[in-house]
This record gives C-alpha cells, sequence and structure tokens, in this order.
C-alpha cells in the first residue's frame, strides 16, 4: 500500500515562490509580475501580448503555446492581482512563500498563483508537442476589485479577431469542474440633505435617517427573497442575496447629517431572476425617498454609482467542452456551482464556453495564512497534462 502524498514538481514550486514574491495587491502595479512571466515566456521562444490600464501601471497578458489555427485554442486563464494583507495576523511574510506540512503558504498561494504556477511550469511540455489545437495563456490584472482588466484583454483579442474555442478558469475549487456561479453588481448610494444645527433639526434634512429607508427597504427585499424567490439548490445559498457593506455619514453628534453614502451588492443566480432587484431597489430610492427628501428641501439630491458588474457564469452540464473535460478530469462527481463571481462569466459573455477549476479551497482564499495543499498542486498539473495530451480532442467552441 502507497500511501505518499502526491508533489508537485519542483518547477511549480519554484514559480510559486517567484510569484508570491511580487507584491501584487490590487492597489499596487502588477507589472513586476507580468515583466517577469513575458521575459520567462520569451526565453521559451513565445510571444505574447500586453494589454495596459489608462496609466500603464497594470497589465494584462496573452500567449499562444502552439501554432494558432481556425480550432481556437484553449485558454488556461488567471488573475495576478491578491487581496490586501492589512490588519491580518500573518505567522511569516505573506510575500515570502513558505512550504511546511504538506502546505504552501503565501498571499495568492490558493487565490490564484498556484494555478498560474502549474500552467507556466507546464509551458515547455506544451511545445515540445505538437498541439493539434493551441493552448493560450490568459493573465489578468484587478480581478478582485471588479474583474475590471479581463475586459480589456477580452476587448483586445476580439479587435485581433483571435477567438479561442474553450477556457479553464483556474480559481480555486478543489479541482472541482465549476459550471455555474453567481452574477454580481455593486452600487454606491449618496444622498445629501441639509446640514443644521441639531437643537434645529427641523430646519434641516438628515441625509442618514433618509439613507436608513433604503437600508431597510434592502433588507426587506432579501428576506423576501429568501423567502419567496427563485431558489437553484446546486448552489450553497440557494437564492439570489442583498447586502449593504458599508456606510458613512453625518461629522458630529449635535449636525443634522448633511450627506449618507452606503455600499449595496447584489449576488444572483446566473438564470437571471434576481438581476431586477437593484434596479427596484434604485426604483423605491428615487420614487419614495427623494420625493419625500425634495418636498421638504428641493435641492436634495441621490445619486447612484455603480461599482461593479461582472455576469454570472453558466453552462450547460451537456455542454460538449463540459463533457470533454469531465471525462478528462478523472473527477466523474458532481458538476459544482458556487455563490462566488470569477472573470468565467465574462469569457462565456465573449462567446468562449468556460469552466472553473484549479488547485485549493475557496476558504482559505484572501485569508491570513493562505495555503494551498502541495496534494492539490500536484492534481492540477496532473490535470493540464492532460489537457496537453488531449487539445486535440477538444470540441470546438464555435
Amino acid at each position: 500500500m502507497n500511501d505518499r502524498i502526491p508533489m508537485p514538481s519542483l518547477a511549480t514550486l519554484d514559480i510559486a515562490r517567484t510569484l508570491i514574491g511580487f507584491d501584487t495587491t490590487s492597489r499596487e502595479s502588477n507589472l513586476g509580475l507580468i515583466e517577469w512571466v513575458r521575459d520567462e515566456l520569451r526565453h521559451l521562444g513565445v510571444a505574447t501580448r500586453l494589454t495596459y490600464d489608462a496609466g500603464r501601471t497594470k497589465a494584462n497578458l496573452f500567449a499562444t503555446l502552439g501554432e494558432e489555427g481556425p480550432s481556437g485554442g484553449i485558454v488556461l486563464s488567471g488573475h495576478t492581482d491578491v487581496v490586501p494583507v492589512d490588519g491580518q495576523d500573518w505567522l511569516n511574510d505573506p510575500f515570502k512563500a513558505e512550504i511546511a506540512n504538506g502546505r504552501l503558504f503565501g498571499r495568492g498561494s490558493c487565490d490564484m498563483k498556484g494555478f498560474i504556477a502549474c500552467a507556466l511550469a507546464a509551458a515547455p511540455q506544451m511545445l515540445s508537442r505538437q498541439l493539434a489545437r493551441p493552448l493560450h495563456l490568459a493573465l489578468s490584472y484587478d480581478e478582485e476589485v471588479g474583474c475590471i482588466g479581463v475586459r480589456g484583454l477580452l476587448a483586445d483579442l476580439a479587435d485581433q479577431g483571435i477567438r479561442p474555442a474553450a477556457c479553464v478558469v483556474g480559481e480555486p475549487t478543489l479541482m472541482q469542474l465549476v459550471i455555474a456561479h453567481k452574477g454580481y453588481r455593486s452600487m454606491r448610494c449618496c444622498l445629501q440633505g441639509r446640514e443644521a444645527h441639531s437643537s434645529l433639526t427641523p430646519s434641516g434634512l438628515n441625509a442618514i435617517e433618509y439613507g436608513a429607508q433604503i437600508i431597510v427597504q434592502l433588507q426587506k427585499m432579501a428576506e423576501k427573497e429568501e423567502k419567496y424567490g427563485h431558489r437553484d439548490g446546486d448552489f450553497n445559498v440557494p437564492f439570489s442575496t442583498l447586502n449593504c457593506g458599508t456606510i458613512q455619514g453625518g461629522i458630529a453628534p449635535n449636525v443634522v447629517a448633511k450627506d449618507c453614502e452606503f455600499s449595496v451588492e447584489l449576488r444572483y443566480l446566473p438564470d437571471g431572476s434576481g438581476e431586477r432587484l437593484l434596479d427596484d431597489l434604485k426604483a423605491f430610492a428615487e420614487t419614495q425617498v427623494l420625493t419625500q427628501m425634495r418636498a421638504r428641501y428641493p435641492s436634495a439630491t441621490l445619486r447612484w454609482t455603480t461599482l461593479s458588474d461582472t455576469p454570472g457564469l453558466s453552462m450547460s452540464p451537456s455542454s460538449p467542452f463540459v463533457q470533454w473535460l469531465r471525462g478528462l478530469s478523472g473527477n466523474p462527481s458532481r458538476l459544482g456551482r458556487v455563490a462566488y463571481s470569477t472573470e468565467a462569466g465574462l469569457f462565456q459573455r465573449a462567446g468562449i464556453p468556460t469552466v472553473i477549476c484549479g488547485p485549493g479551497s475557496i476558504e482559505q482564499a484572501h485569508r491570513p495564512n493562505e495555503y494551498v495543499e502541495l496534494s492539490q498542486l500536484a492534481a492540477c498539473e496532473d490535470f493540464l497534462q492532460t489537457i496537453v495530451l488531449h487539445a486535440g480532442d477538444c470540441p470546438p467552441g464555435h
């Protein structure tokens, strides 16, 4: 009996250490990491495409391994940014990878530099084969703050006529195939009333109090959706959800608050049944609350700003690409659906059949002492190797 724990290659571990060493927190530039990957691929003879943000401080990377042809190829996709470590209780430097107890520790080890390392380590094997269908590597910026960067990458591919056949997004799923996730929308509501001394409250207009009406309505809508809304039992939270995550307002206890600002997020089932919820909340705010405010103070304002809008993912279990990957994965268990949001919905909206499958557990993402099991990296290597060996059999996406 051999109970030896599978271990990833030294190449994957070395690359993962390097990637973790770049502080690519979303508020920082990711160019150090992107340019390192570009140079490594250049040494292998692989050309890359970079698409930059407006300030040219961040970039996406797209590379094709193998000869591009009409069949389009399979994208292996990962985001390079990570969430902050501020205020978290880390035992070691979060940007210095550590291996202990069968785990690779470091910010991004799970979400999702481990997957990127596996894909880069597999590049020489991809190049050594006469691939019937090319494999692409797509690395993006600012996924954690609204899936921002990948939109430019996808637009660039469309402009250049590059039409991949399919995509695997390597978010942490414990190497289970995930075919659906919720859509995500977030907005900021800003109300402006009129300041006054708190002893003269009738002469003022308290923006916090009117904002509270909207938040109470949000709570009522969320409770109604939980009780009576459409449900999909394959999700761990089987209904669409609303949440007020932040709120600010006022300047002092003895001043009628002129301003109130709060954020609202919606996570809706990918069938679209919950997409209306934020629109309904906005309609309530503008027809009910703002009307009340202006009846007392005509200059009162209520303004909504979209912070993020990322579509859900919904792939049919009978999709040829899903069935092909399911046959390769060696994991015939049921196909997963997750409540968190990823870039996969944007790939699918661009006409690219997409699934999510990557090493590690989402429960370890964003936490202090983030880690990925070494056995998970080994399983990811095996999965990618199988894709390389059978890429020519992948059904065309178009």
